[in-house]
């Protein structure tokens, strides 16, 4: 053992301290936390991270909405909801102005294809 200590690193001490107490005291009580987010989430999987941080409180249960949002993040437990595209009911409307380079962006000497309009500046005094 004091071999394969010293190879890896590691006192005989603190192997036999890690051997005594595999799991960390934080360790121990975030998996109990994930196991009861879980729980909450499977009962209801429309809840996000801050509705199960609202659960656990209830639940007695102290701890912060961003240890929460962590763990749920790392779990995958994520708000089933459907998230739908807001259609704004407008089509795009006509060019602004004509296509007069017939989409060929390619110039074939310096300032020979300008692709903006420059006879209007926006500058915080107005336009120029």
């Amino acid at each position: 053992m004091a071999v394969a200590c010293r190879v890896l690193g590691f006192t005989k001490q603190g192997f036999y301290k890690w051997c005594a107490h595999p799991v960390s005291a934080r360790d121990w009580d975030e998996a109990h936390l994930i196991n009861a987010a879980y729980d909450v989430h499977t009962d209801d999987p429309e809840f996000g991270h801050r509705f199960i941080a609202d659960e656990l409180h209830a639940a007695g249960l102290q701890t912060s909405e961003r240890r929460v949002w962590r763990l749920c993040s790392q779990q995958e437990l994520f708000s089933h909801t459907i998230k739908r595209a807001r259609k704004h009911g407008k089509k795009p409307g006509p060019p602004v102005c004509d296509d007069l380079v017939e989409r060929d962006f390619t110039a074939k000497a310096v300032n020979e294809l300008w692709l903006t309009d420059i006879t209007e500046h926006h500058t915080s005094e107005g336009k120029l």
